[in-house]
């Protein structure tokens, strides 16, 4: 199936970065799907504004020493699931969509950045990967909340709920910065003993990085992020921005352990909501993005 490449004003860090398809190492996948979110608003522009700032930073990256785009290849694939222009689109077909999409990019040895949007996104992701590999992988979260409802304002793929759709796949979770939680959820990590690194002990524990990674069970691994998981001070474009979070630093510090340690199988990065009239939220993440490729093929 021809997979087609988004134009250069769409393209991630711009059309110099461009790269065939199939000599990109990593694919940017835009997936601006909204339906169930539920305070502020606005994440399926995320993608689109993601992609315009990122034509801002510089190709080379300080820490690693490399102009990451020359030396990797990214190539930015045409949006999908794309409630701008279906707005009756169901969670459904955003997940069988989600799924296929993702599933031919596994197939092309692709390394994956799915770009949200909102969380409930992540569980197409994750079935994709699911369905590609025999043994099994440990879905690491950054996030604020907890995501484990059994079901949220009727719908059980609320993004509330994409995390308990992820236990439901019988597959191992480390959720990172949490700091928000339901009764239900609480309870739920209690019976099944789910090992979240909480954001109050990340504040206080200087070695918490090590501690978490040491909680991972098998070599491979994906990674969601909610960019609500970070201080809203320095991601503020979210749909409920929770006090504390983790620090720019401590965001690289544990992503570089994680992937210095684990095979690192695929990523996401999900949930901005753009605020009008400031770019720091839309900048911020994307630098995060190009740090996920660097760290991916570099670091």
């Amino acid at each position: 199936m021809l997979l087609s490449c988004a134009t250069g004003s769409e393209q991630f860090l711009g059309s110099e970065a461009i790269a065939t398809y199939a000599t990109a190492k990593a694919v940017i996948l835009p997936i601006p799907y909204e339906a169930t979110t539920t305070y502020r608003k606005g994440c399926e522009t995320g993608p689109a504004a993601v992609i315009t700032a990122s034509q801002q930073l510089e190709a080379y990256d300080e820490e690693l020493k490399r102009e990451t785009c020359l030396e990797v290849g990214i190539y930015t694939h045409d949006a999908i699931a794309d409630t701008r222009q279906q707005p009756q689109l169901s969670a459904e077909e955003m997940l069988a969509v989600t799924t296929a999409t993702v599933s031919r990019l596994i197939a092309d040895d692709k390394f994956v950045v799915a770009v949200g949007g909102e969380h409930a996104i992540t569980t197409g992701v994750v079935q994709a990967y699911r369905q590609a590999l025999s043994e099994p992988f440990t879905v690491v979260q950054i996030d604020a909340h907890g995501d484990m409802r059994f079901e949220y304002e009727g719908s059980h793929h609320n993004h509330a709920c994409v995390m308990r759709r992820v236990l439901e796949m019988g597959l191992p979770t480390l959720p990172v910065g949490i700091r928000a939680i339901c009764r239900e959820e609480a309870e739920l990590i209690a019976k099944q003993q789910i090992p979240v690194i909480w954001d109050r002990d990340i504040a206080r524990d200087p070695d918490w990085i090590e501690k978490a990674i040491a909680k991972i069970s098998t070599e491979k691994v994906f990674l969601t992020i909610d960019v609500d998981g970070i201080d809203p001070a320095l991601i503020p474009g979210v749909g409920t921005p929770e006090p504390g979070g983790l620090s720019w630093h401590q965001t690289l510090g544990f992503l570089r352990r994680l992937f210095q340690t684990h095979q690192v199988i695929g990523c996401d990065v999900m949930e901005l909501a753009p605020i009008s009239d400031s770019v720091v939220s839309e900048f911020t993440t994307a630098k995060l993005i190009y740090k996920l490729i660097g760290y991916q093929f570099i670091a």
